[in-house]
């Protein structure tokens, strides 16, 4: 476990229109530091000359920055959780550079989205806006999750024209009506 004692504090406003990724620890890491701010909604910091803790119970848009939680597998029942990330892993964010891009885990069927300064990103994926990105990751988890899209298609095997489909989505620049209309 790391003390801090207070002795670290990052500058007022440091975490203003930042992206994040933290992972889900165990409550057990924070129990001999000290508390370092409370935010109103009650969510708990803790900073270290390492990273931050958050214990909170909301992840995903925060004020201006997007935090988001990696829980535990299994995943806790609690719906307040403990996260940590080191402070190399803050990112920039706004709402007009080429920042996001998505990531699908067709194993898991879930579809994320990633900032280009992830040390992890091959630059193969096409960047986009928040915005376009939002758009595009709404448009991948429903070809991912539902189905009745798919009734105008010949295919054999939907998974395998989702995977089609939802690595077009991430990898060009197409409109979905296009990547469609290669399917039909």
């Amino acid at each position: 476990m790391i003390s801090n004692n207070n002795l670290f504090s990052p500058k007022s406003k440091s975490f203003k229109n930042t992206f994040c990724v933290f992972n889900e620890i165990n409550v057990k890491q924070i129990e001999n530091l000290a508390l370092s701010y409370k935010s109103e909604s009650g969510s708990q910091y803790f900073y270290t000359e390492i990273g931050m803790y958050r214990f909170s119970n909301h992840w995903g848009r925060l004020a201006n920055s997007k935090w988001r939680l990696i829980a535990l597998e299994p995943e806790s029942t609690s719906k307040t959780k403990l996260g940590f990330a080191d402070w190399t892993h803050f990112y920039p964010d706004n709402n007009h550079e080429l920042l996001y891009y998505l990531e699908a885990d067709f194993i898991n069927n879930t579809i994320t989205y990633q900032h280009k300064s992830n040390p992890d990103y091959d630059k193969k994926a096409i960047l986009r806006t928040s915005v376009e990105t939002t758009k595009r990751i709404k448009q991948a988890r429903n070809i991912l999750i539902l189905s009745n899209w798919a009734k105008y298609f010949e295919y054999k095997n939907i998974d395998e024209l989702r995977f089609s489909i939802i690595n077009e989505l991430i990898f060009s620049n197409k409109t979905l009506e296009e990547i469609k209309k290669q399917y039909i």
